[in-house]
């Protein structure tokens, strides 16, 4: 079926059809129920590209994440979905991987498809030379673009973040507070998101008086990986009672170490996460984390989108707090 058939079975002009699929008011009640129904009748689904021409606009908000295998970013996706799904728009995903090349590749291709937004899921997208980040700026000058987790200052850009910083500062005083005197931290990437957390754990011990050299480490990704980096760091005579790490699986790592050396789990090592994921939970002991509210993110960064959408004027920077998630690999007060 196409829009002659509907047409010719409904027995108005074709531009009665196009007024009815573009919600024009400029036809009857009576006329735009019989079309709908010869519509409905007739399984007639309108074509998406030639309908958004006509209103200027697709429905779609392009998605862009480095990778949707990670356990953080696959549920970003899931909740970004289901919010545009609720508010009545379709996403296209594109998984970029980590190379600035194929980022700016598929940011492209997602501007040639006439999708009507964009969404950068995941701080990965924030370049360390501004220059790189070019092809972000005139994105923004064509088309709302919301971040997730990271800022890009002067772009027009819209960026809904979690006080990284604060959450990975307050799980280091906690620690500290808790008897801890040789805390190191694992991370494993320089994303904007990766240096705030960093940056909260050398400010708490700057705080507390403790040398920051030699306390914070680039760590290998995966489980296994990270309990023999952590074994390689005790063999090289590095002292540490505890581990905080930029994500849950470094801190399932953390664990996983723990257990093949032999070290109890409060008492002789202390470990924290961040994400709040089903690692926290499924891991034993189940780690203590900072909740980075990724719902919230989520809901927050469409209906944000919306509103732009809408016109109307919205913050550049949405800025919330985690909340600290305390289980059975810290230490509990007094």
């Amino acid at each position: 079926m196409n829009i002659y058939d509907i047409s010719r079975l409904a027995g108005v002009s074709i531009a009665t059809v196009s007024r009815v699929l573009n919600g024009s008011e400029k036809v009857s009640e009576a006329t735009r129920r019989k079309v709908l129904a010869v519509m409905d009748q007739n399984g007639y689904t309108p074509n998406a590209f030639a309908r958004g021409l006509g209103l200027n606009t697709m429905r779609t908000v392009g998605i862009l994440c480095a990778d949707s295998s990670d356990i953080y970013l696959a549920k970003v996706i899931y909740l970004l979905e289901r919010e545009l799904r609720r508010c009545g728009y379709a996403s296209m995903l594109c998984c970029t991987g980590y190379r600035l090349a194929e980022k700016e590749k598929y940011l492209q291709l997602l501007l040639s498809r006439g999708v009507d937004a964009l969404i950068l899921a995941g701080s990965q997208f924030i370049e360390e030379k501004q220059e790189d980040n070019a092809y972000l700026y005139e994105a923004a000058k064509k088309l709302p673009v919301f971040l997730l987790n990271g800022i890009l200052t002067g772009s027009g850009a819209y960026s809904v973040v979690c006080d990284d910083a604060l959450a990975v500062k307050e799980l280091t005083d906690r620690l500290l507070s808790l008897g801890s005197r040789q805390p190191v931290f694992l991370y494993r990437s320089f994303s904007y998101s990766g240096k705030q957390k960093l940056a909260g754990f050398l400010r708490s011990l700057a705080e507390h008086g403790i040398p920051e050299q030699g306390r914070s480490f680039l760590c290998p990704s995966g489980i296994p990986e990270t309990a023999r980096f952590l074994q390689e760091l005790q063999d090289r005579g590095i002292s540490f009672d505890a581990c905080l790490a930029s994500d849950d699986e470094l801190a399932a790592g953390a664990v996983k170490y723990a257990l093949h050396a032999g070290r109890k789990i409060p008492q002789e090592l202390q470990v924290t996460g961040y994400n709040n994921s089903l690692l926290s939970v499924c891991s034993t002991p189940e780690i203590t984390t900072a909740d980075n509210r990724v719902e919230f993110l989520c809901s927050t960064a469409v209906s944000l989108l919306m509103q732009v959408l809408a016109g109307k004027d919205v913050p550049e920077r949405t800025m919330y707090s985690a909340t600290l998630i305390c289980r059975a690999t810290t230490r509990q007060p007094g």
